[in-house]
Order: C-alpha cells, then sequence, then structure tokens
C-alpha cells in the first residue's frame, strides 16, 4: 500500500500525539500521587508532632500531680491542669490526621481511654490530698499505678509512631518511583518530539522537493495541453471552411442539376437529388452542432447573478417561430435566481425547451412546465416536463451522450448533441442532470446548480 506524504505525516503524527497523551495521563496521576503522598507525609508529620506533645503532657501531668501529693503545693497542678485542658484538642487533631488508616484510629481509641482513665485517677488522688492532706495520700505516693498507666501510654503513643514512620517510608519509597517514572516520560516524550520534527522536516523538504518536479511535470503537461489546444483550433477551422465548403457545392450543385433536368427527371430520380440536399444540410447542421459542444469545454466562463425566469421568457420568444401554430399550455413556476454563464445556461434553456416543443409535435394540446424542485443540500434544482412522446427509463443513460437518439431521425430531426451539451455546461458549473419518463407518458429533464457556483 503507497502512502502519500499527507497521508504519512498525518499518520506520524497521530502516532506520536497517541504517545504524548500516553504520557501526559501517566506523568498527571504520578503527580497527583506525589501532590496527595506530599499531603499525607505533612499529615503523618504532624500525627508524629502531636504524639510527642500528648506524651509531653501527660508526662508533666503525672509529675505535676505527684509533686502535689508530696508537697501540697498548689502550683505543681499547673501542669495537671494544662493536660486536663489541652490533652482533648490534641486527641481530636491526632484523629483527624490519622483518619485514613483504621489501625492507627484503633490505637488512638486505646490511647483515648488510658489518658481518660489517668487523668479521672489524677483528679480523685489530687482531691484526697486536698481534703485530708498528706496523711491521706501517703500509700498512693509510692504506688505504681501512675507509673504502669504513663508507661502504656508511652508504649502506645511509641507503636504508633512507629506505624507512622512505615508509613512515610513506604510514601517515600512510592513517590521516589513516581518521580523516577515521569522522569523517564517527559524524556522519551521530549526524544519523540525531536523524532517528529526531524521526521516533518525531512517530510516538508521531500514535499517540496516533490512539489517542484511536479510543478515541473505541470508547467510541461501545459505548454503540450496548450500546443494541442491550437492544434484543435486549426482543426476546428479546418472543419468550419474544408468540409463544409463541400457540402454547400454539393447543395447547391443538387439544385442546378433539379433545375436543368427538371423535365427529364422522374419523380423517383427527384426524390434521390431532395435525399442527397437533405443529407448534406443535415450533415451541415451536425458540423456546427459538434463545433459548438467542441468549444463549449474551452470557452471562459463568467460568474454573473442570472435570473432563469427572465432567460426563459427570452427563450420562448426566441422558439415563436416554432410554437407558431401549435396549441401549447405553459406552465412556468417561480424559478431562481443562480450564479453562472448567461450565455451557457440559454443554451441549456433553448435545448430543454425546444426539446419538449419538438417532442409534444404529435399532441393535439401540448402541456410544457418550467418549474423549481426541491434537491440535494446547497443546490437548486430546475425541471422542464412535457407530455410528449417520452422515452423508456432503460435507455436514460444514452440521452445525455454525443450522437445518442432513442427515435428516429424520420419522425424527430435532430442530431444528438444538444443534451450532451446540456450535462457538460452544467457540469462545469458544478451541477447534475438527469431525466425521468415513460413511454408515450411524457419526459421531465432536471438540472441542479450550486447554490454558491464557482466556474470550473
Amino acid at each position: 500500500m503507497h502512502w502519500s506524504i499527507e497521508n504519512r505525516m498525518v499518520a506520524g503524527f497521530g502516532l506520536v500525539l497517541a504517545f504524548v497523551l500516553v504520557i501526559g495521563v501517566v506523568s498527571y496521576f504520578n503527580t497527583k500521587k506525589l501532590i496527595a503522598n506530599s499531603h499525607a507525609d505533612a499529615r503523618s508529620h504532624g500525627a508524629l508532632q502531636m504524639l510527642e506533645g500528648i506524651l509531653s503532657t501527660a508526662e508533666n501531668a503525672d509529675l505535676g500531680q505527684r509533686r502535689y501529693l508530696i508537697t501540697g503545693e498548689e502550683s505543681y497542678l499547673s501542669p495537671y491542669r494544662t493536660a486536663v485542658s489541652r490533652l482533648p484538642e490534641q486527641l481530636r487533631y491526632l484523629r483527624e490526621t490519622t483518619a485514613d488508616s483504621a489501625a492507627q484510629q484503633s490505637r488512638l481509641d486505646s490511647l483515648e481511654k488510658l489518658i481518660t482513665k489517668s487523668l479521672d485517677s489524677s483528679k480523685a488522688e489530687i482531691a484526697l490530698r486536698t481534703n485530708e492532706g498528706f496523711e491521706g495520700v501517703r500509700h498512693l505516693i509510692f504506688a505504681s499505678r501512675v507509673k504502669n498507666e504513663i508507661d502504656e501510654i508511652r508504649l502506645l503513643i511509641e507503636e504508633m509512631e512507629n506505624e507512622e514512620n512505615k508509613t512515610l517510608t513506604r510514601r517515600a519509597e512510592e513517590s521516589q518511583a513516581s518521580t523516577h517514572d515521569t522522569i523517564l516520560l517527559l524524556a522519551l516524550a521530549t526524544l519523540l518530539q525531536s523524532v517528529l520534527l526531524g521526521s516533518v522536516y525531512y517530510l516538508i523538504r521531500h514535499d517540496i522537493t516533490q512539489r517542484k518536479r511536479v510543478a515541473t511535470e505541470l508547467r510541461h503537461r501545459g505548454e503540450q495541453l496548450e500546443a494541442a489546444n491550437k492544434e484543435l483550433e486549426a482543426f476546428s477551422y479546418s472543419v468550419s471552411h474544408d468540409l463544409r465548403a463541400p457540402l454547400r457545392h454539393i447543395d447547391g450543385y443538387v439544385g442546378l442539376l433539379e433545375k436543368a433536368a427538371v423535365t427529364t427527371l422522374d419523380e423517383k430520380a427527384r426524390r434521390y437529388l431532395a435525399t442527397i440536399s437533405e443529407s448534406a444540410k443535415q450533415m451541415g447542421q451536425l458540423i456546427d452542432d459538434l463545433l459548438v459542444f467542441s468549444r463549449m469545454g474551452r470557452a471562459e466562463m463568467r460568474d454573473t447573478p442570472v435570473y432563469l425566469d427572465q432567460l426563459v421568457k427570452e427563450v420562448q420568444h426566441e422558439l415563436r417561430h416554432d410554437t407558431q401554430g401549435r396549441n401549447i399550455a405553459w406552465r412556468i413556476g417561480p424559478l431562481p435566481t443562480v450564479h453562472g454563464d448567461p450565455a451557457m445556461l440559454r443554451l441549456v434553456l433553448i435545448n430543454l425547451i425546444s426539446n419538449a416543443v419538438k417532442f409534444t409535435r404529435t399532441r393535439p394540446l401540448a402541456t410544457i412546465e418550467i418549474g423549481s424542485a426541491s434537491g440535494r443540500p446547497g443546490e437548486k434544482v430546475v425541471f422542464v416536463r412535457d407530455n410528449g412522446v417520452g422515452f423508456d427509463m432503460q435507455y436514460v443513460e444514452k440521452l445525455f451522450g454525443v450522437f445518442q437518439r432513442l427515435h428516429r431521425a424520420e419522425e424527430f430531426d435532430g442530431t444528438g448533441i444538444g443534451l450532451a451539451n446540456v450535462r457538460r455546461i452544467i457540469h462545469r458549473h458544478g451541477g447534475r442532470t438527469w431525466a425521468e419518463g415513460t413511454v408515450d407518458g411524457g419526459a421531465t429533464f432536471y438540472f441542479s446548480l450550486p447554490t454558491g457556483m464557482e466556474p470550473a
């Protein structure tokens, strides 16, 4: 399979774009993960600091409470009062920062119970010292209750700190791996972009070279086409003058022969001469139509607004001699204004309307309808309909060919080039032609023109 430069460039761009998109998506999620880990690390560090603060607050409260029990000095209760007011807030913050860990939340539940129990016991002992003095708490001073509770708090906090440190280590490894992958992906993206730029440069250089070669070939072919057009014009001139002259001679000498031998020629001989004269005239008309057909493909087109309703009136007036004495019912509906070459579109209407006049000649009341119809988006459709002899739809594709006739010359005159001219003109305008008909049931010929016509 041979791919053009454009296809290869599009395929290359698409492939690189797909890789870049994949790299971008992966980098996005890696970056998102790094940011999430960074936020989680901040929470873990906050939790570690808070655990240290809780332990310090609990130990200070225990030390102050024991001193108060021994001395009864009120100032030693300051750490205890601070713990009572601060520990609930510290525990609440710790619960928020470890909310994503079920294990830490479970340890925190145990820690809260231990701290609450320790504070409640301390409160009762302080009240006992206040009410009964030193003798009332002598047996508590050397008891191991407080020491055991602080040791349990210290051990639980140590477990929570170890868990947070493990989590920090795991996140650090994940972040390092994500950073490494992101760097590799960005390096790969840079490499792909470099390859793409290099490929684009190569393809552009190659395309420029190829375009220069094509331009040279087109210039050479244009010169050949110009030479061929000149030869065709010379041939047309030869046909116009050199071929029609013998036909005029044939027709002229047939007339002279008929006059000179009018008394000696019988009816059969005069019929032969009439056939020769008619054939010469028909050959001359055929040559004229061929010249028009050949010039139609080379003629320069104009692009101006064409008012089809006005053009139809002019064509009707031009065909007045053909319709004189005929019983024709004309039905002309609103016609659109189009853009195109007025002379060429005039020829289209002349061919279609004159055909309708010709092929309804056998009807006592001919009906010819001209109007517009709906078509494809972006086009205007015009039709010419008659109630004439019609045609068989199996031969519809022959109608617009050169020299294609569906009726005998004895029945209807013509050279078979008119509809070929119609198709060529409409095609040059960027439109299309088609027909519908039934045998002895009339015919309808359609042509379309684009709403924004650009001449070919």
